[in-house]
């Protein structure tokens, strides 16, 4: 008798053990790949990435059992964009944020963004804030991730700023945008914080140049553009928009 329930237990651990490697084995992975750059042109100023646009996608996919990664091209320490951090922009999630020891300390030590694989995860997303148009939009690993994630069939998503390193990405021989409806930080939002002659170059023409077919609504409102695995928001109150559109083709892979 004993050894008849020993045995149905030993069986019942097995089980738990198989179906708990089994959960982790199918659960989705996501890679956020943040700036490194933390100077704004030649104002003399700071930059980096945009709180609300790493926090909200952040909980947002997380909350839902994502796993996810960090990568920056340098490693380590991603720069913030210090206006981000301004009471003013504050929303629950940068509250959250600001007292989220653990992912505060998992910032500190971001991946090197050379290291990573597409091989090890389903998708990739961008942040924006102003870092990402001086280095990830010319940054060799970046724009190669982007390409196989694209070419193996899973999202490539990206919010504000962050579309615009989509500019030299191409699937054979052409632009990636070419022909696809997308969004980003407009002319006009650019305008309005003062920097339309600070930075490289404008997202909206850019995008438009390289064939894109660019749509906004108005400044600082929601909004966010599917086209089949391209997923582009506008503005940082367009991340959480992003996110659960990304989270939407995470449920549907295979």
């Amino acid at each position: 008798m004993k050894k008849s329930i020993l045995l149905s237990l030993f069986a019942l651990t097995v089980s738990c053990f198989s179906a708990t490697a089994q959960n982790k084995e199918h659960m989705k992975k996501v890679l956020f790949v943040v700036t490194s750059h933390d100077k704004l042109g030649n104002t003399g100023e700071k930059t980096g990435f945009w709180t609300e646009e790493f926090a909200a996608p952040y909980y947002e996919l997380a909350d839902k059992g994502i796993q996810i990664d960090i990568a920056t091209p340098l490693g380590g320490q991603p720069p913030i964009d210090p206006r981000s951090a301004d009471p003013a922009s504050a929303t629950e999630d940068t509250k959250r944020f600001d007292a989220d020891t653990a992912l505060l300390n998992k910032l500190k030590h971001t991946l090197k963004l050379a290291n990573v694989k597409e091989a090890d995860y389903d998708a990739i997303f961008y942040p924006g804030g102003h870092g990402p148009l001086w280095d990830l939009t010319k940054d060799r690993n970046s724009i190669t991730l982007i390409e196989s994630f694209y070419k193996h069939n899973k999202p490539v998503a990206f919010v504000c700023h962050a579309p615009a390193v989509l500019k030299d990405v191409k699937i054979n021989e052409e632009y990636l945008v070419k022909g696809k409806k997308l969004t980003g930080f407009s002319n006009t939002e650019e305008a309005a914080v003062g920097l339309t002659n600070v930075v490289p170059f404008l997202l909206e023409e850019v995008l438009q140049a390289r064939g894109g077919i660019y749509s906004k609504t108005e400044n600082w409102h929601p909004y966010a553009v599917e086209d089949g695995l391209l997923i582009t928001g506008q503005n940082p109150a367009s991340s959480k928009l992003v996110a659960q559109k990304l989270l939407q083709q995470l449920n549907t892979q295979k």
